[in-house]
């Protein structure tokens, strides 16, 4: 059907992913990072709140007592206030370096290690008015709008609800003495929390599946734009078609030379042909000095008839030789026997007196 060439229909490549990819043109969710480190922060406060609560009201009760004054009566406050930063930052250390490495393994998992200097490249289309205004009337603005309200929507009523099974404990609270607001108070955030958070980590998962699903399909390509990369990848079919020529050509050429050179041809008849050399005074055993099937062995046993080298049919010896043996080797030591039989008959018929050193 006319056009269907430039429809986008084609799943991209890996080439064209890489490329994306260092363009920093990857598939994330802000809010991923976002849940599971509301969740971690929740479980540690969870565990180790309690912990941390007294440590501070201890870190508060001695700075603030008479013991810190100085004997003149003058509180150093720079130096106070260091050491409190101090101690504080101390008791507060551990579940920020927890949260700091989560939000690490969560962008690692996301995108993984990447390091691109192409999204901070400035660029017109960015600080482009009309450019921002087509973004902002765009289906994709329109989309993200839409699941913007949806995800609000949603915690919204999980909030309401959650607080709204909570009132009894909530209209409770003003009977309660001070730690123990503390402690079911904290217990109420806790669950409104994890409830919240979860809810957050469900359409977090949704806007990362989404999101590598909009990625696809923004990298989809054209039927011409895999013929066009193949090409750069592979190279030119022409090219490649040339090249091959080349090389069989100088195979030819070589094969020319060195089937002359051999003492036997031995056949399949029609399959296979290796051509086999031996000089008992410079080699251990036998050489392949050139190997065809079909019509190279068809050349070869025409090259043989035009040089007068002997040609032998043996179908098990030269399917053998063919598949166990490439152009140059030696004779494996399990056709040894064969091979002797056939370049002994081949030299007592040219009287060169071969001797079986090889059997």
């Amino acid at each position: 059907m006319p056009g269907q060439s430039g429809e986008k229909t084609e799943a991209p490549t890996p080439k064209r992913i890489q490329e994306a990819r260092e363009k920093g043109q990857v598939a994330k969710s802000a809010d991923l990072c976002a849940a599971v480190g509301l969740i971690a922060g929740l479980l540690i406060l969870n565990f180790y709140g309690k912990s941390m609560m007294v440590s501070m009201m201890d870190l508060l009760t001695e700075y603030l007592s008479v013991d810190k004054m100085p004997a003149t009566g003058q509180l150093v406050l720079d130096q106070a206030w260091r050491q409190a930063a101090m101690h504080f930052a101390a008791i507060l250390a551990p579940m920020l370096l927890i949260l700091f490495v989560i939000a690490i393994v969560v962008n690692l998992f996301q995108v993984g290690f990447m390091f691109v200097s192409k999204p901070l490249t400035p660029s017109f289309e960015k600080i482009s008015p009309l450019a921002g205004f087509k973004r902002m009337f765009s289906a994709r603005s329109a989309v993200k709008l839409m699941m913007s309200l949806l995800k609000v929507t949603i915690i919204a009523t999980v909030a309401y609800f959650t607080i709204k099974s909570l009132m009894p404990e909530i209209m409770t609270i003003s009977s309660l003495g001070f730690m123990q607001v503390l402690s079911v108070g904290g217990g109420m955030v806790f669950m409104l929390g994890m409830r919240l958070a979860l809810v957050l980590l469900v359409l977090a998962i949704i806007d990362y599946s989404y999101q590598k699903y909009q990625m696809i399909q923004d990298l989809k390509m054209t039927k011409q734009e895999i013929k066009e990369e193949m090409k750069r990848m592979e190279g030119d079919p022409m090219m490649k078609q040339r090249r091959r020529q080349i090389a069989r050509q100088l195979a030819m050429q070589r094969m020319s030379q060195a089937v002359p050179q051999a003492d036997v041809i031995v056949t399949n008849p029609t399959h296979f042909a290796i051509a086999l050399k031996y000089d008992p005074n410079e080699m251990d055993a036998p050489k392949v000095v050139a190997k065809g099937a079909d019509y190279m062995a068809k050349r070869i046993r025409e090259i043989a008839m035009e040089n007068n080298v002997p040609i032998m049919e043996r179908k098990p010896l030269a399917r053998a030789l063919y598949k166990s043996c490439e152009v140059g080797d030696s004779v494996p030591p399990e056709l040894y026997k064969a091979v002797a039989e056939v370049l002994a008959y081949v030299f007592e018929l040219a009287g060169k007196g071969f001797k079986r050193s090889i059997a």
